[in-house]
């Protein structure tokens, strides 16, 4: 039941994250794509939020690292309750507290500000020792990107996350092998990854990002370790969800028509229906 309600989740944010682009006419739908489960799964099942009190002192803490994925997060919390829907299709404009990179102090529910590659984790190290020095039990997630890799920062809070031994720490990487030059590994290859959060004295978990069984079960398998952080290698597949958006680079950047949302979102009712 979890399963399938969480695959309804994931479906809707898809939803969102094509109508949010396509009435901007700009933004980041490859990357948002990828990451619907594992934010549908973080949101809806695993973090302790409250959506009334956004900043409640004993919540749980996101930090969406890769910060031009922002459509997935604005979704999640819209579907959660911290402003209204309509609010989505005002993304980018300006003024408007939705814009192209997450903004602590304009949107509820964003507990950092991101966008510029590779420091979301150092900002989630920071929450998570905080917690640690407050005697808190709350847990910290920050979903990066695999292109984030390539960032010198990513290794020192790396490091440093381990040295603290940030047990109420979870990372996790949106391994879907694209940004907007190429392939991953062509840019700046980062193989092996496992090995090298392994060998920075983290806790490693690989995973297929797109089943909500296998992030469930490495969610809960986080909780249970003591003494080191957690790295969740989630393999997925950008623009999942929508056939020709899948695992091509040239969507990385760049928002449908709306012609091509309106392909998009029939593919992604299709795929509703049939989930029961």
């Amino acid at each position: 039941m979890i399963k399938t309600e969480l695959k309804r989740v994931a479906n809707v944010i898809r939803q969102d994250i094509i109508s949010m682009l396509a009435a901007a006419k700009s933004g980041h739908p490859g990357g948002s794509l990828s990451a619907a489960d594992i934010v549908a799964t973080l949101f809806f099942n695993e973090m302790k939020i409250n959506p009334q009190e956004p900043n409640w002192a004993d919540r749980d803490r996101f930090v969406l690292s890769k910060g031009h994925a922002a459509p997935v997060l604005y979704s999640a919390l819209a579907e959660k309750g911290y402003f209204p829907k309509e609010e989505l299709q005002g993304l980018r404009k300006t003024g408007h507290p939705l814009q192209g990179h997450p903004d602590m102090k304009k949107t509820p529910g964003v507990d950092m500000s991101t966008g510029s590659l590779g420091q979301g984790l150092s900002a989630a190290n920071g929450m998570a020792l905080a917690g640690k020095l407050d005697g808190k039990d709350y847990r910290v997630y920050a979903l990066l990107g695999d292109g984030e890799m390539a960032e010198g920062q990513i290794w020192e809070a790396a490091m440093a996350a381990a040295h603290y031994k940030l047990d109420n720490l979870t990372a996790i990487i949106d391994y879907n092998g694209l940004q907007i030059d190429g392939k991953t590994d062509s840019v700046m290859c980062s193989a092996p990854l496992a090995q090298k959060w392994q060998a920075f004295c983290w806790h490693v978990i690989e995973v297929d990002g797109h089943e909500i069984d296998a992030l469930l079960s490495a969610f809960a398998e986080a909780k249970t370790v003591k003494g080191r952080p957690t790295m969740i290698i989630a393999k997925t597949v950008k623009g999942k969800g929508v056939s020709f958006m899948e695992d091509q680079a040239g969507w990385h950047g760049n928002a449908p028509s709306l012609e091509q949302a309106d392909q998009a979102l029939k593919e992604l009712r299709e795929e509703a229906a049939n989930l029961g």
